[in-house]
């Protein structure tokens, strides 16, 4: 854990330096308002950066302003009892039967992943929650799922498991797990889930996690909501006003996780999300099933200043369609932000405890705009599928050594197994 953090200063001292790869440069920067509330970061000042010098270009190590500090999962000024508290990570339904979902848009940080039945499952990642009666529909969990959250540091909240694989994992002592009480979890938490009226719905889209039920429960079993303290950021931030543009990058507007096939069975294919950039706001809106994808918290439609998509090996572990995913050593990535897509690479080498860090085609560590970030784990074996461009016309899968590689196993999948699994996905597990 040290090393790690040693390398992260070294990082961070290079890059204050100068940054190379795709053109990038950025500008300097405004102070923090004394409100509690996180803020949205300023519009960068106008200028070059040859004009605009002074300040840092990243943000370096943290410091309290009028009660508040940059926040480890966005970069943005948010309440000092907010940022140095660990965040939570709610299991979110991603399928048809489950929308809209609620609360979502408050979270720093939303991890998607393939599960079971070609679906994907969302991880969302919360430090601004304190106000939400509740978030959800909440479901099960899968153990990439945990490991993800491991590296977040954060106290994770599901309800169910996929016992074979989870359960052993899920409860180890040194582990913050809030979990409705099912076969599997050794020390449930009933009193941080409820359900909740939604006429019409399955039961399984109505459990939450309410959160004075789980504040109740953290307390209850001794969790400490400390960072340890040798914790190890996600990213690499811009500074304040200061814009990572990636000028020399390829633009990318509409990105596609999943393509635009009908035959794409590797987890996006079912619901065909994509993001459109807009340069106005330098945010990605989130689409699926052909409509926006809206927060029913706030009726807005959900969006980030990064989307990452993190190409992982993965395998079908049994007859049940249970699915594992390589989200530790390394692989290849592409960070879109600003408009602009930044090849290169992910890599996780410091244990359970840390983060995936991404990295430009040079070795440099990408750096991220203040804001939401979105990381869609890309299931390898399908990355021919995944695609970007500037517009309709011009979508293209990335030049990476997985893409290239990626082998599908269409013919050799059993049709009627999957569809058994994606029905088994949309019921309680």
């Amino acid at each position: 854990m040290n090393r790690g953090k040693t390398i992260l200063f070294v990082l961070l001292c290079c890059v204050t330096v100068g940054a190379a790869g795709c053109g990038l440069w950025r500008e300097s920067a405004p102070a923090p308002e004394s409100e509690t509330t996180q803020e949205e970061t300023p519009a960068p000042e106008e200028g070059t950066a040859e004009e605009l010098t002074e300040g840092p270009r990243v943000i370096e190590e943290r410091t309290e302003e009028n009660g508040k500090i940059q926040s480890y999962l966005t970069g943005q000024w948010t309440s000092t009892e907010k940022a140095l508290r660990r965040p939570i990570a709610v299991m979110i339904p991603n399928n048809r039967p489950a929308m809209p979902q609620y609360g979502l848009s408050r979270a720093g940080i939303i991890y998607e992943a393939p599960v079971e039945g070609r679906i994907t499952r969302l991880m969302a990642v919360f430090e601004d929650f304190d106000d939400l009666d509740r978030i959800g529909p909440v479901r099960s969990s899968r153990d990439y799922f945990v490991y993800v959250a491991m590296g977040y540091e954060a106290i994770y909240c599901n309800w169910g498991l996929a016992r074979p694989y989870v359960e052993e994992l899920i409860n180890r002592p040194n582990y913050y797990n809030i979990s409705m009480g099912v076969a599997g979890i050794h020390n449930p938490a009933n009193e941080a889930f409820d359900r909740v009226e939604r006429p019409g719905y399955a039961t399984e889209f109505t459990g939450y996690l309410m959160t004075d039920g789980l504040f109740a429960a953290v307390e209850r079993l001794g969790y400490d909501w400390n960072y340890d303290e040798n914790y190890v950021p996600p990213f690499l931030f811009a500074a304040d006003g200061v814009t990572a543009d990636y000028e020399d990058c390829e633009e990318a507007v509409l990105i596609y996780p999943g393509g635009v096939s009908e035959s794409n069975s590797g987890g996006y294919g079912a619901y065909h999300p994509y993001f459109r950039y807009d340069a106005d706001d330098r945010l990605y809106y989130r689409y699926q099933d052909g409509e926006e994808q809206i927060d029913e918290y706030d009726g807005k439609q959900l969006a980030v200043s990064n989307v990452v998509f993190q190409y992982c090996h993965g395998e079908v572990r049994d007859d049940h369609d249970y699915l594992a995913f390589g989200v530790h050593g390394e692989g290849d990535a592409v960070v879109f932000t600003g408009g602009r897509a930044i090849k290169g690479t992910w890599s996780r080498y410091d244990g359970d405890f840390t983060p995936a860090r991404f990295y430009d085609e040079a070795g440099d560590e990408i750096i991220f705009n203040q804001g939401k970030t979105w990381i869609c784990n890309i299931w390898q074996e399908y990355g021919e599928y995944a695609l970007y461009g500037a517009d309709e016309e011009h979508l293209a899968a990335p030049d990476l050594p997985s893409v290239q590689a990626a082998g599908t196993s269409e013919s050799g999948e059993d049709a009627a197994a999957i569809a058994e699994a994606a029905e088994r996905a949309e019921s309680d597990d």
